[in-house]
């Protein structure tokens, strides 16, 4: 079992579910799967502990690029925003595009384009990337709800058995 630091929170931290989602922004997979995740969020609510984390496959050209603006969004507390609209631009990813999200969800430009170019987060995406590697990630989306693991854009039944599963453990 492994600890989710270095990924984005969403939900309560002491919920009895945490799901870990290694995941890129220009698969489409990842993509596919979004209306799932917002699914299981709003179905269990509290009971989720949801950490994203970042894991660019190397044939995806701008998966990187697209990670690291979103991390740089999270500096300005605007990493959810940052999130849903690159899912939104997947067709269309390029260092053009981060900047024009950038300024649409009201991002300090002046503080977006310096972690930018420092390239601030890579040592993280990597450590993200090498984290689901250690755990047996080859592909995105992959899942680990309680540590088991959940491979692909699965249908919102895989989760809810295996999160009913869990709930029912706990009683």
């Amino acid at each position: 079992s492994f600890t989710p630091e270095g990924g984005v929170i969403q939900g309560n931290p002491n919920a009895p579910i945490k799901i870990i989602e290694f995941s890129e922004f220009q698969c489409p997979f990842c993509k596919r799967a979004r209306p799932t995740i917002e699914k299981v969020m709003s179905t269990y609510k509290d009971k989720i502990y949801y950490v994203f984390r970042d894991f660019p496959l190397s044939f995806h050209k701008e998966a990187k690029n697209a990670a690291l603006s979103a991390n740089c969004a999270h500096d300005q507390g605007k990493y959810w925003d940052f999130n849903r609209e690159l899912w939104n631009a997947q067709q269309a990813l390029s260092t053009e595009k981060y900047t024009e999200i950038a300024n649409k969800i009201s991002l300090d430009m002046n503080k977006f384009n310096q972690c930018v170019q420092s390239r601030k987060y890579d040592k993280e995406i990597d450590k993200d990337q090498n984290d689901g590697i250690e755990v047996g990630v080859s592909g995105t989306p992959a899942y680990f709800i309680n540590g088991k693991f959940l491979s692909g854009a699965q249908p919102f039944e895989s989760f809810r058995e295996i999160i009913e599963e869990e709930l029912a453990k706990q009683k």
